[in-house]
């Protein structure tokens, strides 16, 4: 049977995740960068362990059950309280439990973008992102960014050119702290500023706020969800960063409005979010594991922060140039404008044996060839220092 007669017209938008497939090439011997995966000594076994021991013991029917769509009430409650704490007034009405923050997104799509709709967002940003939205068609307009992330005054120029073209925008989607790919955070005048034009032009804004647990430097900033007078800020966190991601858990915060439109996309998807999982998560925060646990796992992702950094002033030829990310997991890597780092990554994963993600994809063209995104949460003290001195090499050799 030849099965690509049959595809859909969507297939045609879909690629292999450049992480994923870089996750298949990297051998026991290859110092990986790719992934954007937490230190393992992070996760907290030990309670983890007694928290499910105790879901069982305690729950066990409701644990092992189907569950509503939008998530357990209690855990939902308990997501508003946490919420709370980083400036966020919620109810369980207006939150909605998902498969890690990757099922937010695929709902974000389903539930708004019709082909041809314009969807904006930082450039670069989130490349699964992008790959969830582009099956949808959308026009995807790129902001771009400097030191004190996305440029709204750009912004606005380009939404109000979008206006006058009579472009259908639905949403404006940002990474405000400790961006992915770049390591950026949004000044809080520019959060205003960008709630401001929202307002104004009456768009939606997601906010994807993985990150923001982990902020390095003193900076004060709160998340856009908590200036949003007007219920047009659509919120996106997870658990996988600050419990542990192999639960798949994140949330939704929005108006009810929403959150029922995701309620009903979610249904088709796939029912519910596990309920074992929800229940150990509204332990894990019941019991301040959560907490607890936040301050070590921002000062061994600092020192590593540092450690990247000190490793690549050391070991880069000249005319390579990276940020300093204020927080999060991830360094952005620019590389001289003759280097394709697709290229790159070949041989430095064959010859050099170490891995990266290449930044063509966390642009809305693509047309950026000659960056890199490197993670430094995942290596060793140790691979972090050998690993980019093998870059260097490739980089020199290239």
């Amino acid at each position: 049977m030849e099965i690509g007669q049959l595809l859909s017209s969507r297939t045609r938008y879909m690629s292999a995740s450049e992480i994923r497939e870089l996750l298949r090439w990297a051998t026991v011997d290859v110092i990986s960068f790719g992934g954007g995966m937490p230190d393992p000594s992070t996760f907290p076994v030990e309670d983890i362990a007694k928290i499910a021991s105790y879901v069982l013991e305690a729950y066990p029917h409701k644990a092992l059950q189907y569950g509503p769509t939008e998530g357990i009430y209690e855990l939902r409650q308990e997501i508003a309280k946490f919420s709370e704490t980083r400036g966020i007034k919620a109810q369980a009405e207006n939150i909605i439990i998902t498969v890690g923050s990757q099922e937010a997104l695929e709902l974000l799509g389903r539930v708004f973008i019709n082909p041809g709709d314009v969807v904006i967002t930082e450039n670069p940003t989130y490349l699964a992102a992008l790959q969830a939205w582009r099956v949808y068609e959308p026009r995807l307009v790129g902001i771009p960014m400097d030191e004190s992330g996305m440029v709204v005054e750009i912004l606005e120029e380009r939404v109000k050119q979008l206006k006058a073209e009579g472009a259908r925008i639905k949403f404006i989607y940002t990474i405000p702290t400790a961006q992915n790919p770049t390591g950026l955070t949004m000044s809080q005048d520019r959060r205003k500023y960008l709630l401001e034009v929202a307002e104004r032009y009456d768009l939606l804004v997601v906010e994807d706020d993985p990150y923001s647990y982990f902020l390095f430097e003193p900076i004060q900033v709160s998340p856009i969800k908590a200036l949003d007078k007007t219920d047009r800020v659509i919120y996106l966190s997870t658990a996988s960063k600050i419990f542990a991601p192999g639960l798949r858990l994140g949330w939704v915060i929005a108006s009810e409005e929403v959150i029922r439109w995701f309620n009903l996309a979610k249904q088709s998807l796939n029912l519910n979010t596990s309920n074992l999982v929800q229940y150990m998560f509204l332990e894990g925060l019941r019991r301040n594991v959560v907490l607890k646990n936040l301050p070590n796992v921002r000062d061994l992702y600092k020192r590593k922060r540092d450690a990247m950094l000190a490793a690549l002033e050391t070991y880069m030829p000249q005319g390579v140039s990276w940020t300093r990310p204020s927080g999060g997991m991830f360094i952005w890597v620019t590389a001289p404008p003759q280097i394709d780092t697709r290229e790159l990554l070949k041989v430095a994963v064959t010859q050099y044996k170490v891995a990266f993600v290449p930044g063509h994809g966390f642009f809305v063209d693509q047309s950026v060839r000659n960056a890199m995104r490197l993670n430094f949460t995942y290596p060793t003290f140790e691979q972090i220092n050998e690993g980019i001195r093998r870059l260097a090499l490739a980089l020199r050799g290239a």
